[in-house]
């Protein structure tokens, strides 16, 4: 696979990722989404870290692997409790809460 073609896999899967947050409310399908465009990142790195022949880009892909993770926990466990609390993860329901 060359590196234009991981480049434009990762483009599809980046604005793919951008449509669906940008168009949906919910706000789990937005943690989803945000999930989505660091997947895209990982596959630029991994490509680059491929085409140069350097190791460099796959540490950065294990370091987000791990602040993915991180984020999809802490972003669940705010969602859950925002759910419990409001009964919604609508995210025009929720702009009561910057207030």
């Amino acid at each position: 696979m060359s590196l234009n073609h991981c480049l434009a896999l990762a483009a599809a899967v980046f604005v793919t990722g951008m449509a669906g947050f940008v168009v949906r409310r919910n706000a789990i399908v937005m943690l989803m989404c945000i999930e989505l465009m660091l997947a895209a990142v990982n596959i630029v790195f991994a490509a680059f870290s491929r085409h140069h022949g350097d190791a460099g880009g796959h540490v950065f892909v294990l370091m987000n692997f791990a602040v993915a993770a991180a984020e999809a926990a802490i972003g669940l466990a705010i969602l859950v409790e925002i759910y419990r609390r409001r009964r919604t993860v609508d995210v025009d329901e929720l702009k009561s809460l910057m207030e």
